[in-house]
C-alpha cells in the first residue's frame, strides 16, 4: 500500500500498523509519537493501516496529542490512588498551568502524593497497555452500582448507544472522551503540587511552553473565583452535567437560569460598591481573553453604575489600533493583532491624560475594514465621569503608563468553569470560550466554524503572551461563567461543527467538540433573560442596543 506522509509517498505491507510506521518518522518530533491522523481521522496508534492512504502523526506539543496525553496521564493518577489507597478523585478545571484535583472520602500530605508519584513511574517503566473494551449498557450499569461510581452512573441515563467503550489499565477500567496513547511508556513527564490535605495541582507538558513543565504559580483571585463557582454550583447540586441534565428534563431549568443571573449580578454589585469606596478611581480597566464576555460586561458595569448617579463613558482599545500598514509583523508573516505594538500607545495615552484635565478630546473609532481610524467621536468628562476601557491589553501596566495607578481599577474577566462531564472528565474554560466564540463569529461576522478553529490557535497564543500573564494584577476577578450555558450553546454550535467536511483539515478538533457538547442537553433560548452575558454571543442582548457613549 502506498502511504503518503508529508507529501511524500511510501510504501509499506498491508495492515501495518501505525505503531510500526510511526518509528520511520519519530526523528520529526520533539517528543513520542502519541497518535496518528489516518485520512483525516484521528486514530490511536494500534491501528492497522490495510489500504492507500495519507497519514500524520501527533507528539504532546500539538493539541491532539496534548489532550491524548492528559487522559493517559489522569488514568494513571486515578489507577495509583485506587490501588495504593482504595480512594477516588475528582479533576477539577485548569489553575495556572496544571490542573485542580480534590481527592473523595481521604486525606493527603506530601509523602502519600510522593507516593503517588513513584506508583506512575512504575506503571511507566511497565509499559502496561491502555486496553480497549467494549461493554453494552446494561453491564456497565451494574459496574458502576458494584463500585459505587455513582457520577458515571448518572450520566448512563442522557447515553442513548446499548455499547460502550471502555479502557481497562491494570484492572482498573474508565471511560474517557477521546483516544489514548496505547501504554503507560508514552506518559514520562508529570508533576505534583502539594496543595492542601484535600487537594494538589497535576502539571503536565504544556504546548505552549514547547512541551515544557511549569512549576505552579498560585493566582489567589482566580482560584477563589473558581472556587465561588465550584460552591455555589454544589449549592444548587450541580456536581457534574448529568446533574444540569437533570434540571433540563424535569423542566426546572428555568429557575436555575434566574437564580444564576441573579448570583451574577450579585458579584457585579460587589464589585460596584468596591468602586464608590474609592473617590479616587477615574479609570475601569476591564481585560481578559477571548470570548470572555468583556463587552456585556463592560456594559452591565456602565449600567449599574449610572444607578448611582456616576456618567460612565466607555473606550475600547481596539480603536486605537495603529494604521494597517503601520501594524507590527509575526514571523510567520502575519499581522501581529494581539501585540500590544499593535495599539498607538502615545496617542491613547495623551488622550487619557486630555479626558481625565477634563479637556473636549476628537477620539477614533477603528475601521477594520478600511484598517484605519476615523476621528468622529468627541468626548469630554465632568466631575460624575468615569472612563471605562476595555480590551486584551486592558490589565497591562505598558498601556496607560503615564496614568497614575491610584485612578485606576483593574478587573479581570473570565469564564471560569468547573462543571464536569463526571469526576474524571473536565470540560476546559478554553473550550468554553470556544464555543462561544464559534457561535458568534458566525452570527455576526458570518465566519465558518472552520475559520474560528483556524485562527483559535493564534487567539490562543496571543492569550498565552498578552493576557493570562497578567491575570493576577487585577483589583477583583469576575467570573462570566454560567453553570447552564453548554446546553443553550448546544443548539448553536451542533450544526455549526456539523457544517464542517471530513476533508476538512479541523475536522477532527469539530469531532472532538460534538461529541463533548452532546453531554449536555439542549436549552431553548428564550429560556434566557435578554441581559444575560451568553446573549453576547447568541444574539437579542439587551445591550446591542445601547450605543457606546
Amino acid at each position: 500500500m502506498k502511504i503518503t506522509y508529508k507529501n511524500k509517498e511510501y510504501e509499506y505491507k498491508n495492515n501495518t500498523s501505525l505503531l510500526e510506521i510511526s518509528k520511520d518518522f519519530s526523528n520529526n518530533y520533539k517528543f513520542d509519537i502519541l497518535l496518528g491522523k489516518v485520512n483525516n481521522e484521528v486514530v490511536e496508534l494500534d491501528y492497522n493501516v490495510n489500504m492507500d492512504c495519507e497519514i500524520d502523526f501527533y507528539d504532546l506539543t500539538h493539541h491532539i496529542g496534548n489532550k491524548s496525553y492528559e487522559r493517559g496521564l489522569v488514568f494513571l493518577v486515578i489507577s495509583a490512588f485506587r490501588e495504593l489507597y482504595n480512594c477516588d478523585i475528582k479533576i477539577g478545571h485548569s489553575i495556572d498551568k496544571g490542573i485542580f484535583c480534590e481527592v473523595i472520602n481521604f486525606t493527603i500530605d506530601e509523602n502519600k502524593l510522593n507516593n503517588i508519584k513513584n506508583k506512575i513511574k512504575e506503571y511507566v517503566s511497565s509499559n502496561i497497555k491502555f486496553e480497549k473494551v467494549h461493554y453494552t449498557r446494561y453491564s456497565m450499569e451494574e459496574y458502576y452500582k458494584n463500585n459505587k461510581i455513582f457520577d458515571k452512573l448518572k450520566n448512563l441515563k442522557y447515553v442513548v448507544r446499548n455499547s460502550l467503550l471502555l479502557y481497562k489499565f491494570n484492572n482498573n477500567y474508565d471511560y474517557f472522551y477521546g483516544e489514548m496513547p496505547i501504554n503507560s511508556s508514552y506518559i514520562k513527564y508529570f508533576d505534583f503540587h502539594f496543595f492542601n490535605e484535600k487537594s494538589f495541582i497535576l502539571l503536565l507538558p504544556n504546548i505552549y511552553l514547547e512541551g515544557s513543565i511549569k512549576p505552579y504559580e498560585h493566582y489567589e483571585k482566580v482560584f477563589n473565583a473558581f472556587k465561588s463557582f465550584t460552591d455555589f454550583s454544589k449549592s444548587q447540586n450541580i456536581f457534574n452535567v448529568s446533574d444540569l441534565n437533570e434540571n433540563i428534563s424535569s423542566n426546572k431549568i428555568g429557575e436555575l437560569i434566574y437564580i444564576n443571573e441573579s448570583y451574577q449580578n450579585k458579584i457585579l454589585y460587589d464589585v460596584v460598591d468596591e468602586i464608590l469606596v474609592n473617590n479616587n478611581i477615574k479609570i475601569i480597566l476591564i481585560g481578559g481573553p477571548s470570548s470572555s464576555g468583556k463587552t456585556t460586561m463592560s456594559k452591565k458595569l456602565s449600567m449599574f453604575l449610572k444607578s448611582f448617579g456616576l456618567e460612565p463613558k466607555y473606550l475600547s482599545i481596539d480603536d486605537f489600533f495603529k494604521e494597517r500598514d503601520e501594524t507590527p509583523i509575526k514571523e510567520n508573516g502575519k499581522l501581529d493583532f494581539e501585540s500590544l505594538n499593535s495599539v498607538d500607545l502615545e496617542l491613547f495615552n495623551s488622550s487619557l491624560e486630555k479626558l481625565l484635565n477634563q479637556e473636549e478630546v476628537v477620539l477614533p473609532v477603528f475601521n477594520f475594514i478600511k484598517g484605519t481610524k476615523e476621528y468622529n467621536r468627541k468626548l469630554k468628562l465632568n466631575n460624575k465621569s468615569i472612563l471605562i476601557i476595555e480590551g486584551l491589553h486592558a490589565l497591562d501596566d505598558n498601556l496607560l503608563s503615564k496614568i497614575d495607578n491610584s485612578s485606576k481599577f483593574k478587573i479581570y474577566v473570565s469564564p471560569l468553569s468547573s462543571i464536569n462531564i463526571d469526576n474524571h472528565n473536565r470540560i476546559t474554560t478554553s473550550d468554553i470560550r470556544l464555543f462561544r466564540r464559534i457561535i458568534r463569529d458566525n452570527m455576526t461576522r458570518g465566519y465558518s466554524a472552520s475559520d474560528t478553529l483556524e485562527a483559535w490557535k493564534e487567539v490562543r497564543s496571543g492569550e498565552e503572551l498578552y493576557v493570562f500573564p497578567f491575570q493576577n494584577k487585577c483589583d477583583v476577578v469576575i467570573n462570566t461563567s454560567l453553570v447552564y450555558e453548554l446546553g443553550v450553546f448546544r443548539t448553536f454550535v451542533e450544526p455549526l461543527l456539523f457544517s464542517i467536511n471530513s476533508n476538512d483539515k479541523n475536522y477532527d478538533e469539530a469531532i472532538r467538540l460534538i461529541n463533548l457538547i452532546r453531554n449536555i442537553l439542549p436549552i431553548a433560548q428564550n429560556e434566557l433573560p435578554y441581559d444575560s452575558i451568553i446573549r453576547e454571543f447568541i444574539g437579542n442582548s439587551f445591550f446591542s442596543k445601547i450605543g457606546d457613549e
